[in-house]
């Protein structure tokens, strides 16, 4: 009986040992598989900017060898991520206007040919890369244009209705919905995107309506992706999950609308400290939040950045560069486009005399020399400092180790006296006035008048 008893315990214990391997192999694979799933935030994005190309509007001749032409001096600019407007054919079905939008797309591996052609993409993704820039190119996943060949050759790929016919989203005729139940899609979409890494070495995608397509693909598709190189994936959305494992940015939409309030008078400043607030607490503070005073949507369809943003236009822009987050230009930004650029029809840029290129080459460079201002995880902790009773002003502090700014900024169409104000200690020392290059000392107290929509950033 003893020995019974002493074979069961044996052979329990054996069992027991034996269901620990294989959890911690289990166990040991899933971490594997966890961490290749998520492998993002490539270190060469901890300090970078993006710059939005929209190809038909940048040149007369609204093509790639043209554009091709700006690329040396983007490079001096310091811009880092070059993000292009869809570069696919767009469906002829339906279409709207005269040219129509680019995110009516007929075909996903080939380029459009109003922009020439696909070596004269591979020649913009060289040179880019050869001037330590990165490509990123505009992903429509949520829907094709009505005479893309998956419409008669998969006509289960798409969303319809009751009746068997299919969908268009909201109010966009000119393209049809696709169907993410579908598992064959999904395979064939992340083929697709996996074709421009292959194809043609980009480095990731920005993702049109991010939040119309399930976020599992988008998670699963990021993990395929992983296995090509290192990639950046920025969402057109606002929604936390699709930050967790597929995307490292996502856009601040509620900030640009604050900024656009607090330009026009209908709110105090303290509605964007609240908002920066609100956004850390909703995404955490790895995901990067592309800050932005314009992009395509807002300048054709709800105005330019001096529509929104009138005098205030410039601190605004200078506040998309010291807050968390990534910064946008749009083109044309640095030429102080002021036209609404038309969105089905050609409607070249106005380049004007670079007016803005010194402002955005001064503050590219100060987020990139800054570590408190890198991105996501990779920066500094922003800490509001209360030192004024005036609602319209604002300061608060970026610090990491060694590194902090410090950003003084009048909200308002009238003077500012901050005579008074009163700075915490630790952030006592010698300072650099960013735009002015004066070396300044900040003490407890740091006397500050400001003009109208005036700002100032101190360095160390």
């Amino acid at each position: 009986m003893q020995k019974t008893t002493l074979l069961a315990v044996l052979l329990i214990a054996i069992l027991a040992i034996s269901c620990d391997v294989d959890s911690i192999k289990k166990e040991k694979n899933n971490q594997i598989q966890e961490e290749v799933s998520i492998g993002m935030y490539p270190k060469w994005s901890a300090n970078s900017n993006i710059y939005e190309v929209n190809v038909r509007q940048y040149t007369p001749e609204g093509t790639f060898a043209a554009f091709d032409m700006h690329i040396d001096r983007l490079a001096d600019m310091g811009v880092d991520i070059l993000w292009f407007m869809p570069i696919s054919p767009i469906g002829e079905k339906n279409r709207k206007e005269g040219l129509g939008s680019y995110y009516s797309v007929k075909d996903y591996i080939a380029v459009n040919p109003e922009f020439g052609t696909a070596a004269d993409f591979h020649q913009i993704v060289k040179h880019a890369h050869e001037r330590g820039m990165h490509v990123i190119i505009d992903w429509v996943a949520n829907h094709t244009a009505w005479d893309h060949n998956w419409v008669t050759e998969h006509p289960d790929w798409y969303q319809m209705d009751e009746e068997g016919i299919l969908k268009s989203p909201f109010d966009w005729t000119d393209v049809v919905a696709l169907n993410y139940d579908n598992k064959d899609l999904r395979i064939e979409m992340t083929k697709q995107m996996e074709f421009w890494i292959d194809s043609f070495n980009i480095d990731g995608f920005r993702c049109d309506v991010a939040s119309m397509v399930p976020t599992d693909f988008w998670d699963s598709t990021r993990a395929v992706l992983n296995q090509k190189k290192e990639i950046f994936m920025l969402a057109e959305a606002e929604e936390p999950a699709l930050n967790k494992k597929a995307f490292e940015s996502s856009y601040a939409w509620a900030m640009h609308h604050r900024m656009a309030t607090v330009a026009k008078g209908d709110t105090t400043s303290q509605v964007l400290i609240n908002q920066i607030n609100d956004d850390i607490a909703k995404f955490g503070k790895s995901a990067y939040l592309m800050q932005f005073t314009t992009n395509h949507d807002e300048n054709s369809w709800n105005g330019t950045e001096f529509e929104k943003m009138g005098d205030a236009y410039e601190i605004m822009a200078a506040l998309t560069y010291v807050v968390p987050g990534m910064p946008l230009i749009y083109n044309g930004q640095e030429s102080k486009n002021a036209k609404r650029l038309l969105f089905f029809e050609k409607d070249e840029i106005v380049w004007g005399e670079y007016e803005m290129l010194g402002f955005y080459t001064n503050m590219i460079k100060l987020k990139k020399e800054n570590k408190a201002l890198w991105n996501g995880s990779y920066g500094g902790d922003f800490n509001v400092i209360k030192n004024s009773d005036q609602d319209n002003n604002i300061t608060f502090s970026r610090k990491l180790g060694d590194n902090t700014v410090i950003f003084i900024g009048n909200f308002s169409n009238e003077p500012s006296d901050m005579s008074y104000a009163v700075y915490p200690e630790e952030l006592s020392g010698d300072y650099t006035n960013w735009q002015t290059k004066d070396k300044v000392n900040m003490g407890k107290i740091y006397p500050v008048y400001l003009e109208a929509w005036q700002y100032m950033i101190l360095v160390k």
